[in-house]
């Protein structure tokens, strides 16, 4: 093939999804807030290694530098796309920043999943705490004041051991005042 015909395949007359792959990666990357050398290590990571001159020869040449398929594989894993979504028109998902909100707003959603299930163990584990000690303390009257005593022992001890102005009393080995 000439060098004429190679520009041709790789200029005007390429397919559409080319250039919106061009356009996706540049996006993609951007919207990370990664040069172009970070996201080709990024790219040797999960084993599609490409030099920082060809991502941006894929973005910004005249003509533009064709992705080949392993390439695109690559890209695909760094940016956790489908390749659908890589070829696809890069406009149809919003701009960068509402990108980086949506993607934002999903983890945190998992992250309060995650913390709300934590919650909820923690609110089971109590509540059965709870049980056991109602339970005692319904032995009668001395039961339940060794209960109390003991909880009140207990969360100051928690206090003492936890709120920084009586750090340096317990580093000197001397009892904090004024409890």
């Amino acid at each position: 093939m000439s060098s004429e015909e190679g520009a041709e395949r790789a200029g005007p007359g390429r397919p559409v999804p080319e250039d919106h792959v061009a356009t996706r990666i540049k996006l993609e990357r951007e919207v990370r807030g990664w040069s172009t050398v970070k996201l080709a290590e990024e790219m040797a990571a999960v084993g599609h290694p490409i030099n920082q001159s060809a991502i941006w020869r894929i973005e910004s040449g005249k003509p533009r530098r064709r992705v080949n398929l392993d390439e695109a594989l690559g890209f695909c894993k760094v940016f956790d796309l489908t390749m659908q979504d890589l070829t696809g028109p890069p406009d149809e998902l919003a701009t960068p920043r509402i990108r980086q909100l949506a993607r934002e707003y999903v983890q945190m959603t998992l992250e309060y999943r995650h913390m709300r299930a934590a919650i909820d163990r923690n609110q089971m584990d109590l509540s059965e705490i709870q049980r056991e000690l109602d339970a005692y303390g319904d032995k009668g009257p001395e039961y339940r004041g060794q209960v109390d005593e003991l909880l009140r022992l207990e969360e100051r001890a928690l206090q003492r051991s936890i709120h920084p102005s009586r750090a340096h009393l317990r580093n000197q080995g001397r009892p904090p005042t004024g409890d």
